[in-house]
This record gives structure tokens, sequence and C-alpha cells, in this order.
């Protein structure tokens, strides 16, 4: 049997802390200052640690309660997330989890699943963004895009398109385009995404140069916040020329130096082999693959 402690008496718990009073926690709950007080005692009794403690009539959290309050906060969040999940359950829809780069389901994915839930009404999305590499079967997703060299266990992949890498820069470098070698740039703050930390390098490298300013710079995680960098004007970046072409055509953005770089790897849809045959899985992955184009 778990032992645990109870969800009212954590609901007690974050309200107390969030607004550091026992009375203010008590009146959000509809609960009595007395009922609220108890609770939180129970739970420090079964935590066998003190939570709050008083400072000239005020209630400050302990060192403990502040650790222990994010902790709470997480739990109450999913459980709010689950319920309301079950909640606005349809056993008539089929639910397909779906995990994706977080700027290309943004920019390049969510434009085009309108027509397929179009088409298939039957079958429900949910879409969540994953940075790192991550178990499918763990995370159960069923379907997830991904960038690389295809090669994933248990997975069936299918390379959607390659990569064109371009440096751009904001309209407030626009003194970058008489620059009159590639070696220019690094006169300006050079931005990398912190996932491809050999991106500068490769470029140079592809021209058969190289320079020590090329690990050098500000990261950033994903290229939705490398790209509004670049655009504010905070440097020059390498970005995937499919994912800027808006700010291209607008004028947000700009290529200071033509040369483009083809990476080896390219952009998967992948699932699990087993799922292969999965109605949802098939219909979807179908759709995905023969869009006519995939830039």
């Amino acid at each position: 049997m778990r032992h645990l402690p109870s969800i009212a008496a954590m609901q007690c718990f974050e309200a107390a802390a969030r607004h550091l009073s026992f009375t203010r926690a008590a009146d959000e709950l509809s609960l009595s200052q007395s009922a609220v007080s108890k609770q939180v005692a129970q739970l420090e009794a079964f935590l066998n640690r003190k939570l709050f403690r008083r400072v000239r009539r005020s209630l400050c959290l302990t060192p403990e309660g502040t650790i222990y309050i994010g902790e709470v906060r997480k739990i109450l969040v999913q459980l709010e997330m689950s319920s309301q999940y079950i909640m606005s359950y349809n056993n008539h829809l089929d639910v397909l989890k779906i995990a994706t780069l977080p700027t290309f389901g943004t920019r390049w994915l969510a434009p085009k699943l309108t027509t397929f839930l179009d088409r298939h009404p039957h079958i429900s999305l949910n879409c969540c963004e994953k940075v790192e590499t991550f178990d499918l079967d763990k995370e159960d997703i069923e379907i997830a895009f991904f960038y690389g060299h295809g090669s994933w266990p248990g997975l069936e992949c299918h390379r959607l398109f390659d990569e064109e890498v371009i440096p751009v820069c904001s309209p407030t470098l626009r003194s970058c385009q008489t620059i009159d070698s590639p070696m220019e740039l690094t006169n300006y703050r050079l931005l990398h995404l912190s996932t491809r930390p050999r991106g500068w390098h490769d470029w140079f490298a592809s021209q058969s140069l190289s320079t020590e300013h090329c690990y050098q710079g500000n990261l950033f995680e994903t290229f939705h916040m490398l790209i509004q960098a670049t655009m504010a004007g905070a440097g020059i970046a390498l970005l995937p020329r499919f994912l800027i072409e808006n700010e291209l055509a607008r004028g947000q953005l700009f290529i200071p130096w033509t040369h483009s770089l083809f990476s080896a790897s390219g952009y998967y849809l992948a699932y699990p082999e087993r799922l292969g045959e999965v109605e949802k899985v098939r219909l979807f992955a179908d759709y995905i693959l023969s869009l006519n184009n995939n830039r």
C-alpha cells in the first residue's frame, strides 16, 4: 500500500504558500481557517518537516517548504490535466500522440494538420514538443518528427526532406550586405543553437575556412528563440531556409553571405515498427508522406 499525503492537505498547503496566509487560503478554498491550518499541520506531521514558520506575525515558508511547494504544484497541475482529459474523453475518437521538434512543429507541421483533421474527424491529435532524444514507448508517443540520420532502433523512419542552412541577420545589420568574405561575419556576434554546437564550424569548414570564433557566442535552445533574437538584431545565425522563408520574403531577415550548407542529416517521420498497421498511425503517416510539397 502506498503511503501518500492527502490531496486536500496538498491543496491547503499550496494555497497557503501562495497567499502566505491561512485565512486567505481558507477563503479561496471555502474552508475555515482552522480547517486549513489543521490540514497543513497533518501534512507537516506526515512529512516530519515544518513547512511554515511565523516571523513577526507573518507566515513564511521554511527551506523544506520552499522545496516541497514546487513538487506539490507539479502534482496538482498533472492531476488537473489528467482529470480534464478524462472529463473530455470521447470513446468514439482515436487519440494519436505526436511528438515534434518545437519550431518544426510550429512552422512546418501545424499548418498542415487542418486537412488531415477534416478528412479523419474520428482521430484526435495530442501534440507535444521534444528537444532532446526520448524513448517513444516510455513517453507513450506513437508518431515522432525528428532531425538526424534516420536510424532509431525499433522505429520505422521515413525521410521527409533535407536541410539547407544559411547565415541570416536582421535589417539592423544591413551593412553585412557589403562584406567581401565569409570571415567578415566573425566581426559580428555569432548566434548558436545549443543542440548543434558544430553549426558554424561546419559552415566555415565547407568553405575550407576555420576560425576560433565558430564555437563562441550566445546559445539558444530552440530555433524559434534563435529566429526571434536574430530578427531583433542580436547577431548572425545559421538557420534552415525552410523555417524562415516568410521572414526572408518580408525582408525581416536577409542573407549576408550566400553560401549554404546541406547537411547529411534530414527531417524524419518515425513510429514504432509494431504500430505500423494501426489505422490512426498509418493514416497520419500516409497523409504526411503523400504531401506534394513537404517544404
